[in-house]
């Protein structure tokens, strides 16, 4: 009897210590803390820089053409250099309208001495009211004939338009000029614009007498002043752009000249920014993980201005929140997490 009791205790021993081994071997199969840094979402002051492409053109720019067809009598265009306004650049053989006005003047005063003589006659009923009035009406043709040959003659001269500088020639004395004949380029360099586009959501951003920058592709680095003059009041309904005009110093700047332009929106004093590197993307949404009772929490979230190193969080995530920003991928939803150290953005930024 002693023996059965015996043998039956040892069986209840041997079961108690399997047990036991199981659940202390359940425990340690259990799912392990990932370390993790983190940061503390705070309010942030930050300010958003728009970049926009843009082209310099010229204050004043033109082609310049003949208004009439004609062979090339006279030039002058001192290439690259100043003109004033109203100085010739160029004439059309004129010789032909130079004789019809001649011829024009002629008929003038044949018509004005007829009307003298006509009126004379009127005034005692020596001539008819419509022989009369043909011989006025003959003066009026005559003039008008004058003013017309005038206004062509005028025509044949190309003057520059207004004060610049002229570019390369593009005729020789003695050619057949037609309307569409280039002779050369006037341009007014003593003040420089930038045309450049900026998209629809930025629009309120824009303010005629705001201050931008640009930078040109030959001094990356250097930033130069501009100041905005005019805005395209329509937007253009294709790309959804807003057109921009600004003026700037025309100082080593040439006409046509590719150049990157910043614009500063409004700053915000409440951004919440983290690492560009702790968001998670996927197909349709951005995750960041927090922190909450010791346990991953993986939310969806939107995001704002981008930096250099961080990024705006504009909606997901409240000030005060705990930010998982390294360790990332040893985090599952819901799973403990042992937070190693708390940073700063100014630490993870160096």
């Amino acid at each position: 009897m002693l023996k059965k009791i015996l043998f039956y205790f040892s069986v209840l021993l041997l079961a108690a210590a399997c047990t036991a081994k199981k659940e202390e071997v359940k425990q340690n199969t259990g799912p392990q803390a990932a370390i993790v840094d983190v940061i503390i979402a705070s309010g942030s002051s930050v300010s958003s820089i728009v970049e926009a492409n843009g082209s310099v053109v010229a204050n004043e720019y033109v082609e310049l053409h003949p208004e009439i067809s004609g062979r090339l009598i006279f030039l002058n265009v001192p290439e690259g250099k100043t003109v004033q306004q109203g100085t010739i650049i160029a004439r059309i053989n004129d010789a032909d309208l130079q004789a019809q006005l001649l011829k024009e003047k002629v008929g003038l005063d044949l018509a004005i001495k007829t009307e003298e003589r006509l009126r004379k006659l009127l005034l005692v009923n020596g001539v008819n009211q419509a022989d009369y009035d043909a011989a006025k009406t003959a003066i009026d043709s005559y003039k008008a004939d004058i003013a017309y040959t005038e206004a062509m003659i005028d025509k044949t001269v190309i003057r520059a338009p207004f004060s610049g500088t002229v570019g390369l020639r593009q005729v020789s004395t003695g050619a057949y000029l037609t309307p569409a004949s280039l002779i050369a380029t006037i341009q007014q360099n003593t003040k420089m614009k930038v045309d450049f586009t900026i998209p629809e959501a930025y629009s309120k951003e824009i303010k005629v007498g705001a201050t931008i920058d640009i930078e040109t592709s030959d001094l990356k680095g250097t930033k130069r002043k501009a100041t905005i003059i005019a805005i395209e009041p329509q937007i253009n309904v294709t790309t959804r752009n807003l057109k921009v005009r600004a003026i700037i110093d025309s100082e080593g700047i040439n006409p046509g000249t590719f150049v990157k332009v910043y614009v500063a929106s409004n700053t915000d004093a409440k951004a919440i920014m983290v690492p560009t590197g702790c968001i998670i993307p996927d197909d349709k949404n951005k995750q960041l993980v927090l922190v909450k009772s010791g346990k991953a929490n993986f939310v969806n979230v939107e995001t704002g201005v981008r930096q250099a190193d961080n990024i705006e969080i504009t909606k997901g995530v409240n000030v005060g929140d705990t930010v998982i920003v390294t360790g990332l991928l040893f985090t599952r939803p819901k799973s403990p997490v042992k937070i190693r150290s708390v940073k700063t953005l100014e630490q993870l930024s160096k």
